[in-house]
């Protein structure tokens, strides 16, 4: 197991950041790590990074204890935290230098992240004058300079405009092909493009552990009809399993039905009983943007 949390509590003064997390990450899977601002992702990461001691409960990265063995645990771990400190005077391979230095590695390992995560057009260039979409490339070559078998990245994506984000998450994909990854991000749609799993934590606790597929399952179902005229929200709720009625728009409605089956025949043949006309029927897919909200608010 690459990453093993177990009922992990933090509390800073009044306020309680983590409440009893617990959740594991098995070599080589790309999990995606969400929860609104203030849930207590940062401060997850910063306990699995040694950055921060828990008050409750244990966590092992690669079979280290974060408490026991914080040099072990460091070694294997590759952070890119969210604002990537970097110093802007220094040149690209004066600055994958000075990182080595502290994990004892040498130039051909500087030459193997630049390569690796495509720096070598603006290797010759100063920090300062880097675009964000290559700084964020820099951040990613030094989390990688010491080959960990564990990559944190906190909003590695934050401000990239969308060409940036199309190479950048190629990049991640490209490196969870032999790493484990936890991502933490904003971006619900580069979750779905690059993850495997997603983890959500809303007021310090864990609201969600599953692959996006399980998670979508899971959610009750969502059909969205249009109808001729306007139909009485009373009528629709008379529907079986029916959850929710939501008239979107016009004589457009979206019914939530708590069942696995496909419930579009049922509201079919409820409309046909009923005497309504049916212009439009659709099953809707889901988006994570849904489900987060959902499972958040």
């Amino acid at each position: 197991m690459s990453i093993e949390v177990s009922n992990i509590s933090k509390t800073f003064g009044q306020q309680l950041a983590l409440d009893s997390v617990t959740f594991s990450i098995e070599k080589g899977e790309i999990v995606g790590f969400l929860g609104p601002n203030g849930a207590g992702k940062s401060t997850m990461m910063r306990i699995l990074t040694t950055y921060l001691d828990a008050d409750n409960g244990s966590a092992k990265v690669n079979g280290h204890n974060v408490l026991d063995a914080p040099k072990a645990v460091q070694n294997s771990i590759g952070y890119l935290p969210e604002n990537n400190p970097l110093y802007p005077e220094m040149y690209v391979r004066e600055y994958l230098r000075f990182q080595a230095e502290f994990f004892k590695v040498g130039k051909d390992s500087i030459e193997a992240v630049i390569e690796q995560t495509g720096l070598l057009p603006e290797a010759h260039k100063k920090v300062g004058q880097l675009s964000k979409g290559y700084k964020q490339r820099l951040g990613l070559a030094a989390a990688l300079l010491h080959d960990p078998d564990v990559l944190i990245l906190d909003e590695p994506t934050t401000g990239l405009d969308p060409n940036q984000l199309i190479e950048i998450r190629k990049l991640i994909r490209e490196i969870g092909k032999d790493k484990t990854i936890l991502l933490s991000t904003h971006i619900l749609k580069e979750v779905e493009a690059v993850c495997d799993r997603v983890i959500i934590i809303n007021k310090g606790k864990l609201v969600a552990d599953s692959s996006l597929q399980a998670l979508r399952e899971q959610q009750e179902q969502r059909i969205e009809v249009e109808f001729d005229y306007r139909v009485e929200d009373v009528l629709l709720q008379q529907l079986p399993k029916v959850i929710s009625v939501k008239n979107i728009e016009g004589f457009v409605y979206e019914l939530s039905f708590d069942s696995e089956k496909d419930m579009r025949p049922t509201v079919f043949d409820f409309a046909h009983d009923n005497q309504l006309k049916i212009l439009q029927l659709n099953r809707k897919n889901i988006s994570l943007e849904h489900l987060f909200t959902d499972l958040t608010s």
